[in-house]
């Protein structure tokens, strides 16, 4: 097919983001991540005999400097993890981090490794770097609890993991948790119980029962043993829990109102909140992280978890301290699901852009698989995700890129996703919707797939648009085929056909709307089928949100189940709340898992089509 299926950009020509900052501005708020509840980063100190930590200052400018440590493993066994403390003086603190996660508590430093950089071979080495305000110079240096210099303390080992805790006296408020002890050659004082990664209790004995829970929601529970010298050591490993009530689990059944909220946009969470749109929808996807080098990685770690929310911008009119564990949208999102408990979130990965990585990925699925899950699950915001989407555009096809994996791909990439996000974690992806013969649907496994997700977000929308800068004008997520559409299997119906006749539930598949429409200029047909001189202005040529087009260029036809605008010379087609009515009433009628849609920036200040989607599918 000549006509190239297009979808979403991670971001548009027209988009900046604060990637590019130097590492000084960009660490500026890596101070904030929490340490303690890191899963296995502390090591037990008589691994530090055989690594050391060195402290060098980079630069000095007066009032303030540049510090770097490098932790070197100088034993002949891999360091899984490391841990450096040291203390300043009172006239010394550490102003921002980066490549650790740094967290300060009266003149006394902790640095723990990433989870990216924590595991050295024997030999290798790793450098974090800090910015100072200050003279003073680190004293006291511990390196995972024993000398920075390689030597040790007899007896004074820090203390082993304890065992997984175990639930019981599961309600709907509150859970009973026990565990085995850890070891300590001068003995175990204390335990601390974490929940989602934050020190609920400290107690001395082996069971702690938390209560004030929230019903129908998921917790992640570590215990983390003290020994008398107060060192801490491994956390043991995670329980997952549930409690009991709170009503339908969105991710078990019911109809499912998906929306896709960007790290770029200038939607925020709190919009979410303001424009009503909260109640209304069941799920999240966050988007997006990249695939890089085999790996699930960070798209954009400013917006991510880094950038400081004021009170005004902040989902419970709380700002954002300089040394709180976790910012930026992640923690706007963890305030959302406080507030709107059954609302789950996925954290997405690749997009338009960021698809060229899964080809290189999925030659080990096993290991890309358990990088995604490692990311997704990091303590520092592990309670925000409940799961994973997968947009990948498109495997063993052509996209933005190219991929030749082969049918197969997606098949064993969803089997090592679900081997390593194991059952109770949500697992989806967003597919093509080319329903032609011998089209993108047909390229790949996707009903071999299906048995191991929960459902495809079916990506039926920009069938057409100024790729075909002259035309013909069409509308670019047509329901159904019509009269003079310009190719054969590019409308909904034929889509989610093609994948019922693969094997695919209907009940895995959601029906996609886009919050936005697609356009020409110098078009002087009305209706659908004119010629047209080039893309008309918008965000980005040819693209304009719903919530600008509604009163811009107002809807003067229908056809296919979706709206088209003629104004002036220009010439329009996107969704308004009743074509997507339409959509909602005909995806019932074949028994779909619900709707999703791209994305919540284009919607108006009262949410108007996330309201249509939510009245329809009731």
């Amino acid at each position: 097919m000549s006509t190239p299926l297009r979808r979403r950009r991670t971001r548009s020509a027209s988009t900046t983001s604060p990637t590019l900052r130097s590492r000084a501005f960009a660490g500026l708020t890596a101070l904030c991540l929490p340490l303690a509840a890191m899963v296995g980063l502390a090591a037990p100190a008589e691994a530090s005999a055989s690594a050391t930590a060195v402290y060098t200052k980079a630069s000095d400018w007066g009032s303030g400097f540049e510090g770097k440590w490098t932790v070197k493993n100088t034993g002949t066994t891999t360091l899984s993890s490391w841990t450096v403390e040291w203390d300043f003086p009172a006239n010394t603190k550490v102003t921002s981090a980066w490549d650790a996660t740094v967290t300060s508590a009266a003149n006394h430093v902790t640095a723990k490794n990433l989870g990216w950089n924590g595991t050295l071979a024997p030999g290798a080495s790793v450098s974090f770097g800090f910015n100072g305000s200050g003279t003073g110079a680190p004293s006291g240096c511990k390196l995972n609890g024993a000398a920075c210099d390689g030597t040790t303390t007899p007896g004074d080992n820090a203390p082993s993991a304890p065992g997984a805790p175990t639930a019981s006296a599961l309600s709907n408020t509150s859970v009973k948790l026990s565990w085995t002890a850890a070891t300590d050659d001068k003995g175990v004082k204390n335990y601390d119980v974490k929940r989602n990664g934050t020190t609920v209790a400290t107690v001395t004995g082996l069971t702690y029962t938390d209560t004030g829970l929230s019903a129908g929601t998921d917790y992640s529970y570590t215990v983390v043993a003290r020994d008398t010298a107060d060192q801490t050591g491994p956390a043991s490993a995670a329980t997952p829990v549930r409690t009991t009530g709170g009503g339908e689990n969105p991710g078990g059944g019911g109809k499912i109102n998906l929306g896709y909220f960007t790290n770029w946009g200038s939607y925020t969470v709190k919009n979410l909140v303001t424009s009503g749109s909260a109640s209304k929808i069941t799920h999240i996807n966050y988007a997006f992280g990249n695939v890089q080098n085999g790996k699930c990685t960070i798209g954009d770690p400013y917006e991510d978890y880094q950038k400081a929310y004021t009170a005004a911008q902040s989902v419970d009119g709380v700002a954002d301290t300089w040394d709180q564990p976790l910012k930026g949208h992640f923690n706007q999102l963890r305030k959302l699901k406080a507030q709107n408990p059954n609302i789950k979130i996925l954290w997405s990965f690749g997009g338009w852009t960021w698809s060229g990585g899964f080809g290189q990925a999925v030659q080990n699925p096993t290991a890309f698989a358990q990088s995604c899950y490692d990311l997704v699950e990091d303590p520092r915001w592990a309670d925000v995700f409940d799961g994973i989407d997968l947009d990948w555009e498109y495997p063993n096809s052509c996209g933005l890129t190219c991929d030749t994996s082969g049918p197969a791909s997606i098949k064993n990439m969803m089997q090592a996703m679900r081997a390593a996000f194991g059952p109770n974690n949500l697992l989806t992806a967003a597919i093509t919707a080319d329903g032609s013969n011998g089209g993108r649907l047909d390229a790949a496994d996707y009903g071999g797939a299906a048995q191991y997700i929960n459902w495809y977000d079916v990506m039926t929308y920009d069938y057409f648009g100024t790729w075909a800068a002259q035309g013909p004008t069409a509308p670019h997520s047509p329901l159904t085929s019509y009269p003079g559409i310009p190719a054969q299997g590019f409308n909904s119906a034929d889509a989610i056909a093609k994948l019922k006749a693969k094997g695919v539930p209907a009940s895995k598949l959601l029906l996609g709307i886009g919050f936005y429409g697609r356009g020409w200029t110098g078009v002087t047909q009305s209706a659908p089928g004119g010629t047209a001189t080039g893309p008309a202005a918008g965000v980005e040529p040819g693209n304009q949100y719903y919530k600008v087009l509604k009163t811009t260029c107002p809807a003067t036809g229908t056809i296919a189940g979706t709206a088209y605008a003629h104004c002036g010379t220009d010439w329009w087609s996107y969704d308004t709340p009743a074509t997507v009515g339409t959509k909602m009433a005909w995806a019932k009628s074949q028994g779909l898992g619900g709707a999703f849609f791209w994305e919540f920036n284009g919607d108006t200040v009262d949410g108007e089509l996330v309201n249509a989607i939510s009245n329809g599918l009731k």
